[in-house]
């Protein structure tokens, strides 16, 4: 079902100082980064997403804590990804319908996008994502 969805581990290295992760673009992921953010402070039983993107493509890290993220395809089929580690992501490619679910307290998801904000790329409509993705 995942049409291109996969989890990608990220270099890890560790010392007695603590470990580093990194994420270099159209290396790790396959895709040059053009816009990061970063969602915190999710109220309980709240959700972030419920959408797809035309043409962007997305890799997002727990960088602390955890979340569920949730794709389905246009038959309604869905795939669950627990995230809580910063040492990989998920790879979401374009026309991947997704949601953010089930924040801990304290979490820090970090989105990494192929491309700058464009409202008209958002499909928030899962009719319309079935009709765009059959």
């Amino acid at each position: 079902m995942s049409r291109g969805v996969k989890k990608i581990d990220l270099p890890k290295f560790e010392d007695r100082r603590g470990n580093l992760s990194f994420i270099e673009g159209g290396r790790h992921i396959p895709f040059d980064i053009r816009r990061a953010y970063w969602i915190y402070d999710v109220p309980g039983g709240q959700y972030r997403g419920g959408h797809a993107y035309r043409t962007q493509q997305e890799f997002i890290v727990a960088l602390s804590g955890s979340f569920e993220l949730v794709v389905r395809d246009a038959r309604g089929r869905t795939e669950r990804y627990f995230l809580n580690r910063s040492y990989y992501g998920i790879y979401i490619p374009a026309l991947t319908w997704r949601q953010l679910t089930d924040f801990s307290t304290n979490s820090l998801a970090l989105v990494l996008s192929s491309g700058a904000f464009d409202e008209s790329d958002y499909i928030y409509d899962f009719d319309e994502y079935k009709k765009l993705s059959l």
